[in-house]
């Protein structure tokens, strides 16, 4: 494997900002790394690092390692990230930010530190409504989980334990620590809901389901996109030069995809699909045919997921397979280290696609990472999304497939729900059937329920409408493909949900 070497790709900085953590002074140096635009502007990214010799032991290894699974040191973690990405940005001579962007509450104790910046500035005390008022105008917060148990709570005793008394003013006093402390335990979502002026989630059924789960709080939607410039493949982008120049710059151009040829969208699609059916083969030996039909399913291997509903019923699929003159499937994705259901849900997928052979030719792509996305993505012919509703917060590779022609086959949950127009961008698998008053079930009866007939309305689209449009219809199936570049493409990428940050939470 590889080995990380942060020399090669980022800039260390000289000032340091310290950070008191159980009564011992934690220095922080930072790394710059340049994010450079297609116009060619740079956006600095700093990360954080407490590897430094002076630091006690224990504390150099908080940054060495994303989300630790103890308490204690998630705490210290998110104290770091929190309270010394102010102090460091202070240290590098930016001063206090017009504004705070808190995705998740992992950062969200940087509102304790605003709130003592302002209170020493004011001249009043940390829990005073116009203190409280200064730094709410100031921080904005992004929810990205639609489930409670996923936002972090530490026990009040570790808090106290763990930071600066300095900054424990507004837990202790009970005026204001009601809004985001309850049994004992400082919920790290409420205090950034608390000191935010815009609390969003990342897809319009994401914010429903926000406001169902967190109903005393104003929270909008602002949908997820995709860098277009990153994700759209070669043989897309010569494309879209050609026909729609200043794409890159203005991704709304995309909406005049409607305008190019069926065949040069057929071409560039056989182009990706080439180097897609190359590199499987070249990586593992799998034998890949680019005559064949190709589904790709690709993402963190998770339960919900539902990364098996394709392969529920193998005598249908094999059936299907047949029909069309053999099928393939690339699985891929990985799992979190502690997730062990995750790791077993890899192997029995593994098993299933063996016995599938002659018809169905399916593969697990191993080491899944960007650059192998960028090949995976846009070169399958449909792109198979199966979350079960309502936890798919939003979703993005459904997205990027969109913006190489790729439909879309999903289940009506996250973007999805915004981008879907049945047979014109993709397909839908089963109905959308959530409401406001609906809890999810996580009973194993009600999800085998839910599980048994998606996969069999996952069947039925692709037997009754994709795959006849496919043999049948071929100008018809790259309308689709079309389509989902003009009508997706063109929305659901980063230029659009900038400017709606921008207007809305920045500025509105």
């Amino acid at each position: 494997a590889a080995r990380w070497e942060p020399t090669e790709h980022m800039s260390l900085l000289d000032p340091v900002a310290t950070v008191e953590l159980e009564g011992r002074p934690v220095q922080l140096r930072c790394w710059r790394y340049d994010v450079r635009g297609v116009s060619g502007h740079v956006v600095p990214v700093y990360m954080l690092d407490a590897d430094l010799p002076e630091n006690h032991p224990d504390d150099r290894q908080v940054t060495r390692k994303l989300y630790m699974s103890d308490p204690a040191g998630r705490f210290r973690q998110e104290a770091l990230l929190g309270i010394g990405g102010v102090r460091m940005l202070q240290a590098l001579g930016l001063g206090v930010a017009d504004h705070y962007h808190m995705n998740e509450g992992h950062a969200a104790l940087l509102v304790l530190e605003l709130l003592r910046i302002e209170s020493e500035r004011a001249g009043l005390a940390a829990t005073d409504p116009q203190v409280i008022e200064s730094v709410r105008r100031r921080c904005v917060f992004t929810t990205h989980t639609p489930v409670a148990a996923g936002h972090d709570k530490f026990p009040l005793d570790l808090v106290h334990h763990t930071i600066e008394p300095t900054l424990l003013r507004p837990l202790d006093d009970p005026a204001t620590c009601g809004a985001f402390c309850e049994d004992g335990m400082l919920n790290m979502t409420f205090l950034g809901f608390s000191l935010s002026k815009y609390i969003n989630g990342v897809a319009k059924r994401h914010g429903e389901v926000s406001r169902s789960l967190f109903g005393r709080y104003p929270i909008d939607s602002i949908t997820n996109g995709v860098h277009a410039a990153t994700w759209v493949s070669r043989p897309f982008a010569e494309l879209f030069d050609q026909h729609l120049p200043g794409w890159r710059e203005d991704n709304a151009t995309l909406r005049y995809a409607v305008g190019i040829p069926l065949e040069e969208i057929r071409n560039a699609h056989a182009r990706a699909k080439r180097t897609l059916v190359e590199t499987v083969n070249w990586r593992i030996n799998a034998g890949f045919d680019q005559r064949r039909f190709t589904i790709g399913f690709a993402r963190r291997a998770t339960a919900y997921k539902r990364a098996e509903l394709l392969l529920a019923d193998p005598g249908r699929l094999r059936a299907m397979a047949e029909q069309l003159g053999g099928l393939q499937i690339i699985f891929a994705g990985k799992a979190h280290p502690n997730d062990h259901g995750g790791k077993e849900m890899i192997k029995r997928i593994v098993g299933a696609l063996e016995p599938l052979r002659p018809a169905v030719h399916g593969v697990y792509l191993p080491n899944y990472d960007m650059g192998l996305a960028q090949v995976l993505v846009p070169g399958v012919d449909l792109w198979l999304n199966t979350p079960q509703p309502p936890l798919e917060a939003s979703g993005t590779s459904g997205m990027k497939a969109a913006l190489n022609g790729v439909p879309s086959l999903s289940t009506l949950d996250g973007w999805w729900l915004e981008g879907h127009v049945e047979g014109v961008t993709g397909w839908a698998i089963g109905r959308d059937d959530w409401t406001a008053e609906a809890r999810v079930d996580q009973t194993a009866s009600s999800n085998d329920e839910r599980n048994t007939a998606d996969a069999a309305a996952l069947y039925d689209k692709l037997a009754q409408a994709i795959v006849p449009l496919y043999l049948d219809r071929p100008d018809g199936y790259a309308e689709v493909m079309r389509s989902a570049i003009a009508l997706n493409g063109s929305f659901f990428n980063t230029h659009r949900m900038m400017r709606e940050y921008v207007l809305k939470a920045y500025f509105g």
